[in-house]
């Protein structure tokens, strides 16, 4: 793919891993990939190697929960861990206007402005791990340590 024909929101994602001083391992598919079981037939990996940047309204802010793609995010138990508050799943317009990226396609880093972030722990069952990259046909790898650091995420169990 020509740098100029690279959407905004991927290009967006390649600058904040490059400026994070993460090796861009940005690939582009043919085919979209928006989701976990998508993303892990693609890649020939395990489903739970995928991390889902799930966008969450807690409170009127954004909650970004950087989840396996086995996983089923409890949002009782995050609430409770926080200390409190209503975690709710966020619209497609509330994930958009904080991430500059479409469902599908949220990427853990790239966005307008810093997001809180958790990690959820199993993610580090994995040596590599796959995580959107800004839209739906982009994805990027990255061991779990590396992922920690370059999004500041607070490391919880999450299900």
């Amino acid at each position: 793919m020509r740098p100029d024909s690279i959407p905004g929101p991927v290009a967006n994602v390649k600058r904040a891993l490059t400026g994070l001083g993460v090796e861009d391992t940005v690939t582009v598919f043919h085919s979209k990939v928006p989701t976990a079981a998508a993303a892990a037939a693609t890649l020939g990996c395990d489903v739970a190697a995928i991390t889902n940047s799930l966008i969450f309204d807690h409170e009127g802010a954004p909650l970004l929960i950087l989840a396996s793609g086995a996983a089923r995010v409890d949002v009782h138990k995050v609430a409770e861990q926080l200390g409190g508050g209503r975690i709710r799943r966020a619209s497609p317009a509330f994930v958009l206007e904080h991430t500059g990226q479409e469902v599908g396609g949220v990427a853990p880093v790239g966005h307008p402005e810093k997001i809180r972030t958790l990690l959820d722990s199993t993610l580090k069952n994995h040596e590599v791990l796959w995580a959107g990259a800004g839209d739906h046909n982009s994805m990027f790898s990255i061991g779990y340590e590396d992922l920690h650091r370059i999004t500041g995420a607070e490391e919880m169990p999450v299900r």
